[in-house]
């Protein structure tokens, strides 16, 4: 678990102020819900029988000796809220949310114990034609950030809960055959949950995968012609993507359509987002049949990637755009007053007023980074004004005039 730095937080404001105007263009509306939840939630969404409920969840028991566990995703919680709240069942809803998620796991680039989120989940439509909605809405975030070159989306379908469960019989059959090859986590996975055996990172394995049975072979016709329609909405938008058959996500309520953005500029922990289709999840937990998909992404890695690909905007890091300062002690007053007319004046305007002191003034100034400076001096009793823009000086600027121009500049 980390902090988040003052030099950091603009960045992940500048991510995070972008997603949620994207999303606003598709009328998705905000839900918060708790990072503590009922474990059995968890277990009864998740899988017991995956990696994040039997070795990752930060779990424990509270002074009712009830389990409880720090949320490891956000599905389960948006699902159990909605559910709950009356949101969900025969009605459509488009969900976003944001917040800390936690999984007891390795530190990885990108990715601590204590890791954010922003996720997006619908509900109550059961065609491809959302689900293309909500990867075209991805493309779209891509595309405001400059990533859009730096990512690419992979997709498969996993079917019916039907067609997959005979897919696991037979990939199950197959790995039994080669079982002593496999590295020790597949083994371990072949009965437990063989479909992650396909996201395994051993060579070995992955040769003997190469031969294995293929979900595509499998699947049902309404799951077919569902990524079909899919495929086709996305080529129609001119969104490429890469059809991944070991595509499967480490979650077990997901069904159809499952999708990966992925970058090859992280090193090895390279999806920035990800998600599928889950209709079966809501009826799973206690409500009525409801469709559903979704989809998170990992801001940390993002924001990670923004950095390394140097594509966060200039301004998004200068911390000021003003600073103001007095050039003798008995001014502060009128300096106070004069910072909060050009805070009243110019709404949009990042100003610093300098306080404790006047000892080294101007090195301060040029320290801040503040494109304009503004001393303020004081000559027969009366209050001037000495500016300076991007180090050059600007003479003969009274009140009146140096509002106009910050309003021209910085005016939200």
């Amino acid at each position: 678990m980390n902090d988040i730095l003052p030099d950091q937080t603009p960045v992940w404001r500048y991510l995070e102020s972008t997603v949620e105007q994207v999303l606003g263009q598709y009328a998705y509306s905000e839900i918060r819900f708790p990072i503590v939840e009922k474990t059995e939630l968890f277990k009864r969404s998740i899988g017991e029988v995956t990696d994040i409920v039997e070795k990752e969840m930060y779990t424990f028991n509270d002074r009712n000796d009830e389990s409880l566990t720090l949320r490891p995703e956000g599905t389960a919680g948006c699902v159990r809220a909605g559910e709950e709240n009356g949101l969900l069942y025969n009605q459509v809803r488009r969900l976003w949310y944001k917040g800390p998620m936690f999984r007891y796991e390795k530190p990885q680039k990108g990715r601590y114990r204590q890791f954010h989120q922003i996720g997006v989940e619908t509900f109550g439509m059961a065609g491809a034609d959302i689900d293309a909605e909500v990867i075209l809405m991805s493309a779209r975030l891509w595309q405001q950030l400059g990533l859009s070159e730096h990512v690419n989306l992979q997709l498969n379908s996993l079917g019916s809960n039907e067609a997959r469960a005979e897919y696991r019989d037979a990939l199950v059959a197959y790995l039994q055959q080669h079982f002593d090859r496999l590295d020790e986590d597949s083994q371990r996975r072949v009965e437990s949950n063989p479909l992650r055996v396909l996201d395994s990172k051993d060579e070995t394995t992955q040769q003997i995968l190469a031969d294995a049975p293929v979900l595509s072979d499998y699947l049902d016709e309404d799951s077919r012609r569902h990524f079909e329609q899919l495929c086709e909405a996305l080529d129609l938008a001119g969104v490429s993507y890469e059809i991944n058959p070991r595509l499967v996500r480490g979650l077990d309520y997901y069904c159809k359509t499952v999708f990966e953005w992925v970058t090859n500029r992280l090193g090895a922990q390279g999806t920035v987002c990800a998600g599928g289709r889950y209709d079966g999840l809501v009826k799973q937990l206690g409500g009525r049949p409801t469709p559903g998909v979704g989809f998170a992404m990992g801001v940390e890695r993002l924001v990670l990637l923004l950095e390394t690909l140097e594509l966060v905007p200039e301004q998004v890091r200068r911390p000021l755009d003003l600073y103001l300062a007095a050039e003798h002690k008995g001014m502060q007053p009128k300096l106070i007053h004069l910072a909060e007319q050009l805070r009243a004046a110019v709404p949009g305007l990042r100003l610093m007023s300098h306080c404790g002191g006047l000892k080294n003034i101007n090195n301060k100034a040029r320290q801040s980074g503040a494109p304009w400076v503004v001393l303020l001096s004081e000559s027969e009793g009366e209050a001037q004004l000495r500016v300076w823009n991007n180090d050059q000086p600007v003479d003969g600027l009274v009140l009146e005039t140096l509002i106009e121009q910050l309003q021209q500049e910085f005016a939200a």
